[in-house]
């Protein structure tokens, strides 16, 4: 039996999505405010974000409507 290793967006789709169903977030909220949670990883996760062409202005329920996380591969 094998596992699926997890896309590191995925995991972080997955909390803000809980965070949303806490109503510690809005999915109007933008995506800088989970600056906040993430303090000294922001740097990384910020340029995951941007990587996806996401800005910390987009809302987060644009990072919630992904279906799928693909890497472009560099030929």
């Amino acid at each position: 039996m094998t596992q699926a290793v997890l896309h590191p967006m995925t995991k972080l789709q997955r909390h803000v999505q809980s965070l949303v169903k806490s109503n510690l977030l809005k999915p109007t909220d933008g995506l800088w405010k989970i600056a906040f949670l993430y303090g000294e990883k922001w740097a990384y996760w910020k340029a995951e974000l941007e990587a996806f062409e996401f800005t910390t202005k987009d809302p987060v329920s644009d990072l919630l409507a992904v279906e799928e996380w693909e890497e472009d591969e560099e030929s």
